[in-house]
């Protein structure tokens, strides 16, 4: 075998493997070599979401409570109308004036009159009340509901327009029941 300074000398490739210049210590981009690359902490991104999430939750809880509460009055004030207006089609008009009227509006209005008044009607059996306008608001704690529409029967209607006012049990403070023009 020849020396290595031989084949420099012949033109012929040193068989044997050349060794480089040692590189400047750099870390590799991923972190060192063999390591595995870092996991970045994703806790602030959570931390952003989880807040995200926490005000959605808040807001869509209130839109519901709102809601409910809103169709609640509104609910309660179409059951007062409804129930007042089916006593006054059957005939139960004397229970309808004592259950339903607040005593303000009893001491303007004399139950005599009342009955009088709805017996000129001539409701029965085939009349149906409808409503158009439902109006709820509570000032104050005082609730108050304004409902209107019309009683169809066989051939006539009567508009009506009904407003409830109260605390906790809504009483009737305002009443128009008459022929629709």
């Amino acid at each position: 075998m020849s020396s290595p300074q031989d084949s420099y000398r012949h033109g012929h490739a040193d068989p044997s493997p050349q060794q480089l210049p040692p590189m400047p210590a750099q870390p590799a981009p991923f972190g060192p070599p063999g390591e595995r690359p870092r996991v970045r902490s994703r806790r602030k991104l959570w931390i952003v979401l989880g807040g995200i999430g926490g005000v959605l939750l808040l807001v869509i809880l209130g839109v519901v409570i709102l809601v409910n509460v809103v169709n609640s009055a509104t609910n309660q004030a179409r059951g007062l109308a409804d129930d007042f207006t089916k006593k006054v089609i059957a005939g139960e008009v004397t229970t309808a004036y004592d259950n339903y009227l607040d005593p303000a509006l009893q001491q303007q209005l004399s139950k005599e009159a009342f009955i009088a008044g709805v017996k000129s009607l001539e409701l029965d059996d085939s009349c149906k009340p409808a409503y158009t306008d439902l109006k709820v608001a509570t000032e104050n704690g005082l609730k108050s509901a304004d409902v209107a529409g019309q009683i169809s029967c066989n051939g006539k209607k009567v508009d009506l327009a009904y407003r409830f006012e109260g605390t906790n049990d809504l009483k009737m403070t305002n009443i128009k029941l008459r022929p629709a023009a």
